[in-house]
């Protein structure tokens, strides 16, 4: 029987099954004797072990069965659950979501059996109700100490796993690119990037790592490759060939410049002489459609190794939502009316005379009642909440409560507040590492010292959600230490990032930004649970990229608040029309205050840069025919239209040339290859079939 058909079904249900076990079994480990709980429990696992054997999972059935034997004997009161017993269950259900990141990254289980888990449970089905829980295999759950001294030591011991750039075997036509890049005097570098252990986000990482190579040259060979390190399938190491003008110096040290990198070797690519050449006669001498098939760009473009063996059909998931069958019969409604809305606009165009003319125009007011209807009904069937997200958190606290050996507690609202789809799977990281953060850094380790500060002994973070107009906001809080100014400042300093007489002048919440910069970090000991500055980088990176934004708000011995805000959709949004240099742009609404008329001498020079009094406030101004690099169509003595925007507390003038009016438009994304610009944050196609490039205030500010 072929199941590949439900593995999509099979890993969504599988993610809610865990999801459920990891919320009861927290229950269950505060009152050990619900057996309302225990019940819940046993169906989950009942349900866990019976999809896993139709699927053909056999170590995922084997340790599903062994977990529903032990809550057999808990329901049947042979067993008293104590906290060998929660602690065992909480390494298998870790155990499980190993299997279940392996089957969607390949369809397969793996090889680990989880002997020490079994044996483990089957201890308690054999009456040692006191064994104890076997001891941790994550690399997660190292020790602190043991993270600091791993990230001191340099993953890579020996030569050969230094250069393992080396192992990667070329192509003819790769070697052809090699050979001509070399000839025409540019260097060919081979290099083997290692990631610290320590790193949560590796994948973003990597992605720096790229991006600063790329701006010194172009990346012809990645191995893995560059969909595979998006998607995390490697190591902590991946290697590359990279052609360059600049040296291999200067290649090395901007691979090293990213945070949490470890360490980058290197050294210029042997290619023999008249390799070149060899390789353009073989290929010359192949049949045409070979010669078409193998030198196809995918090879620079994707980083694709030629030779490898064909890897299983990964699933696609992340791809299903649960839709109520109300917001279904809605939309079908809709679509009736669409239909007839369709059919009187036809009826009305074939009618003669202005009558026909009239109907006409009703017709289509008609019709953009609907449309309008009917998109705000498929984005509501797109909206989930934000509970399937938040759901792992209390467990997270729960493991990071025993490893740092502090006193806390996790609240949670406002989980019911709904975000689009796509926005939901990708905010997830951010918040854990937020949430880490307060964990680690800003709750005070020292209990007596909380006594002073007139705190509770068990420290409080908080995660509220709730919606704010068009916007979702996620905040998290604590009651900790809060964040050292002056420390940050200190280390700001230190490092060269800011002289002593900016820091001087810069006010408390500019320097508690410096924390946002790549690789900044105040602490003193790498953790491989946070260092309060170390990935926040890729935070704000990750949110901004969903048009959101992240501030802090901090006060010392008091506590911080990191706030998130979000668009609700990604989709279709309202925007500004405005036309720049004779091209037409968009400006999303959301970020719009109000739009002003200038007029030129009421522009002053502050610090060589333009500014504008508006009633009372010093406002830069932005011309973005400079930024995008185009002739103003205005006459300088003209008056300026300004669009003011506003990004958290910060405000800036953005001078165009007309405006057009408002519009909702459809977010299109411009790939892989045009998104270098971050000023343009996509396109939107016009009813005229002309493209209008969206400007990213968030980025201009």
């Amino acid at each position: 029987m072929d199941v590949s058909q439900y593995l999509e079904i099979f890993i969504d249900e599988t993610k809610e099954h865990l999801q459920n076990l990891n919320t009861q079994i927290l229950e269950l480990e505060q009152e050990p004797d619900n057996m309302d709980t225990v019940n819940e429990i046993f169906r989950a696992a009942h349900s866990l072990k019976g999809m896993a054997g139709t699927m053909g999972y056999k170590r995922m059935q084997n340790l599903t069965h062994d977990m529903e034997n032990v809550f057999s004997k808990v329901r049947e009161g042979e067993l008293k659950v104590n906290a060998a017993i929660i602690d065992t269950i909480f390494q298998c259900l870790d155990a499980l979501e190993e299997y279940l990141d392996n089957i969607q990254s390949s369809a397969d289980e793996g090889t680990n059996d989880n002997e020490n888990i079994i044996k483990a449970l089957n201890d308690f089905l054999n009456g040692n109700a006191v064994a104890e829980a076997p001891a941790e295999a994550k690399k997660d759950d190292a020790p602190a100490a043991e993270a600091a001294s791993a990230a001191d030591a340099t993953p890579a011991a020996d030569g050969d796993d230094k250069s393992k750039w080396k192992n990667i075997k070329f192509s003819e036509e790769q070697i052809h690119v090699m050979a001509e890049a070399k000839k025409n005097g540019k260097n060919v570098i081979g290099l083997t990037v290692f990631v610290q252990e320590t790193c949560i986000l590796k994948a973003a990482r990597a992605f720096l790592v790229y991006k600063t190579l790329e701006e010194l040259g172009e990346i012809i060979i990645s191995e893995p490759s560059a969909q595979d390190i998006e998607d995390e399938k490697f190591d902590f190491d991946f290697s590359m060939i990279v052609v360059t003008e600049s040296d291999i110096d200067t290649v090395l040290k901007g691979a090293k410049s990213v945070s949490e990198i470890e360490d980058a070797f290197g050294d210029m690519v042997d290619i023999p002489e008249g390799a070149a050449d060899t390789a353009q006669e073989s290929q010359e001498t192949k049949p045409a459609e070979t010669t078409a098939a193998e030198t196809k760009p995918a090879v620079a473009a994707s980083g694709e190794t030629p030779n490898k063996p064909a890897e299983k059909k990964k699933p696609v998931v992340n791809r299903t939502v649960r839709v109520d069958i109300e917001k279904l019969d809605d939309l079908m409604n809709l679509v009736s009316e669409l239909i007839i809305a369709k059919n009187s606009l036809v009826s009305a165009a074939t009618s003669e005379g202005t009558a026909g003319t009239e109907n006409v125009n009703e017709h289509i007011e008609y019709l953009e009642n609907v449309t309008t209807n009917l998109h705000e009904s498929v984005m509501k069937v797109r909206m989930v909440p934000i509970e399937s997200v938040v759901n792992k958190f209390p467990r997270m606290i729960r493991d990071l409560q025993k490893k740092l050996g502090k006193k806390m507690e996790l609240y949670m609202s406002g989980e019911e507040t709904e975000l689009d789809r796509t926005v939901v799977d990708e905010i997830g990281d951010p918040l854990m590492h937020l949430l880490r953060n307060s964990a680690d850094h800003g709750i005070e380790s020292d209990v007596n010292l909380r006594k002073e500060r007139g705190k509770p002994e068990a420290g409080s973070i908080f995660l509220d959600a709730y919606q704010d107009g068009n916007n979702v906001v996620i905040e998290v809080r604590d009651d900790g230490n809060g964040i050292d100014v002056e420390a940050v400042k200190r280390k700001a300093i230190e490092r060269g990032t800011i002289t002593e007489e900016q820091g001087a002048a810069m006010s408390d919440k500019e320097i508690i930004n410096l924390l946002f910069l790549p690789s900044f970090s105040t602490a003193k000991v790498v953790s491989d649970i946070s260092g309060r500055g170390v990935g926040l980088d890729v935070v704000k990176s990750k949110i901004e990229s969903l048009s959101g934004e992240v501030e802090v708000k901090s006060t010392l011995g008091v506590g911080s608040t990191w706030t998130i805000r979000l668009p609700l959709t990604l989709a279709i949004i309202q925007a500004l029309m405005v036309v720049i240099g004779g091209e037409k742009y968009a400006i999303p609404l959301g970020n719009i205050q109000t739009i002003e008329d200038i007029e030129p001498q009421e522009v002053e020079t502050v610090q060589q840069k333009e500014v504008i009094n508006l009633r009372g406030n010093i406002i830069p101004i932005i011309r973005l025919n400079e930024i995008l690099g185009c002739e103003s169509t205005k006459d300088p003595s003209e008056n300026l239209v300004v669009v003011i925007v506003k990004k958290g507390d910060k405000m800036a003038g953005l001078v165009i040339d007309e405006l057009t009016g408002q519009q909702e438009i459809v977010i299109k994304s411009l790939g892989k290859y045009i998104n270098k610009s971050k000023v343009i944050s996509g396109a939107t196609i016009l009813g005229n079939g002309e493209v209008a490039l969206i400007v990213d205030p968030n980025a201009l500010i």
